[in-house]
């Protein structure tokens, strides 16, 4: 085929790749559609086959139901992603429960005020990303059990899981393929979860909650209290959400012409902050697994010189958005390194749902709890009018009036809500509905 001929059909397959975007720069995505081409199974193959074996018997399908209130959003080679909006199993983050607990009480709390229906899982376990990114550790069959394991757990109370870790998202995508091109795997993990009175439930989508968020971001501004016009936002996307199955990941011709992903850059855009650009946004935050393990210092110093200053200097950023465990971590808590060798930045670092939840009137202590981030975030909070020291001085009486057992700890929801209903669905725990026979009976 003439080299004429082999370029013209390169250029309409790009175009055909972003259906939704009619001013790009093609050059400049050449890089993010390569992706497409360095696959041999794209997206719309593995979904095929999924449905093949769902309609074979050999796995469940966890489908999205009208009453989730789905929406479509468009991916990076244009086939259309169904994000659910309600009736959610909360598939939380390890790094944010123990390093950043304001991060998925943000979520909780957007999701009360907009009244969404969801299921925070009191039985989840790790996705052991930590053991697949970091230490090589674990094995397929083993990898693909923890992620059906959870999996079924949303399925059997009929809640669609939305993924908070960016880690657990990209490698739940990339078991979900395995699972589906490789028959080998599926006979191995089957016999294992039936012994657990399961079976192989793969959900019609893995759904990231910063996706999520997006869909609804323009929903949520409407009860925004503060103004953001006047804040620089530089985004870091994670990435693992985006380079992990990248064509799995939501994209938008409103925000920046459908060249980067949607979120959390329109997340932030929605809010009405202004989105800056710096040369250094396809770089990594620095915490990649391995060399947060094995390479702390270079980490420290790869997020401050490639991320924080670039954003500050180029950018001349206020906030730095992102929208995973480890690029907030990494980004927030390795400034104060920069500091001992005279490098005085002070880039306040929040996940999306922290800087919208916050945009949206939550406690920035008792709700956003940005009291456990390193870097100073009162001076944005001031900028876009929130009245820190009225929100500093309650938040401090609550934690004195706790310790004297003046005052009772105040919950998203009620402890364990739903747990009853939950846990009355399998035959497994008959024991926490008084069944005394079964009980009695296992114990002989």
């Amino acid at each position: 085929m003439a080299t004429q001929e082999v370029d013209k059909k390169m250029e309409e397959e790009i175009k055909d790749a972003f259906p939704m975007a009619d001013n790009v720069d093609w050059n400049e995505v050449y890089q993010r559609i390569i992706y497409r081409y360095s696959t041999p199974h794209g997206l719309q193959h593995v979904k095929e086959e999924l449905y093949k074996l769902e309609d074979k018997g050999e796995i469940i399908v966890h489908h999205i139901k009208p009453y989730n209130d789905p929406v479509k959003m468009q991916t990076l080679n244009g086939t259309p992603k169904v994000i659910p909006t309600t009736k959610l199993w909360q598939h939380k983050s390890c790094g944010q429960c123990g390093h950043i607990p304001g991060y998925p009480t943000s979520v909780f709390w957007m999701m009360n005020k907009m009244e969404i229906d969801y299921m925070d899982e009191p039985h989840q376990t790790s996705c052991t990303g930590w053991n697949y990114h970091a230490s090589g550790a674990s094995n397929p069959v083993a990898l693909a059990g923890v992620y059906v394991r959870n999996m079924w757990r949303a399925y059997e109370i009929d809640y669609f899981p939305l993924i908070h870790c960016g880690t657990s998202f990209g490698h739940y995508k990339e078991i979900r393929n395995m699972l589906v091109l490789h028959k080998e795997i599926r006979d191995k993990l089957r016999p294992i979860m039936r012994k657990m009175d399961m079976d192989i439930v793969i959900p019609e989508e893995v759904v990231h909650y910063s996706e999520w968020l997006y869909t609804m971001s323009k929903k949520a501004a409407q009860q925004r209290k503060y103004d953001l016009s006047n804040i620089r936002a530089a985004v870091h996307t994670p990435c693992h959400v985006y380079k992990l199955v990248p064509e799995d990941t939501i994209y938008d011709p409103e925000v920046f012409q459908g060249r980067r992903p949607a979120a959390p850059s329109g997340t932030a855009q929605n809010f009405g902050a202004k989105l800056v650009d710096y040369s250094t946004w396809w770089d990594c935050c620095g915490f990649g697994f391995r060399h947060i393990l094995t390479e702390r210092e270079f980490s420290r110093s790869f997020a401050l010189f490639k991320k924080v200053i670039p954003a500050v200097e180029e950018g001349k950023a206020d906030i730095f958005v992102t929208s995973d465990t480890g690029c907030v971590t990494t980004l927030d808590k390795s400034q104060w390194a920069g500091k001992a060798h005279g490098f005085n930045y002070n880039l306040p670092v929040l996940a999306d749902a922290q800087f919208a939840a916050i945009a949206m009137g939550a406690d920035p202590y008792v709700i956003a709890q940005v009291h456990w981030h390193a870097t100073d975030v009162e001076g944005f909070m001031r900028k876009i009018g929130v009245n820190v020291d009225d929100y500093k001085e309650k938040f401090i009486q609550y934690l004195a009036d706790l310790r004297e057992g003046k005052a009772e700890p105040e919950y998203l929801y009620k402890p364990h809500r739903k747990i009853d209903f939950y846990l009355s669905v399998p035959e497994r725990v008959k024991w926490y509905k008084g069944d005394k026979t079964q009980s009695s009976n296992q114990a002989k």
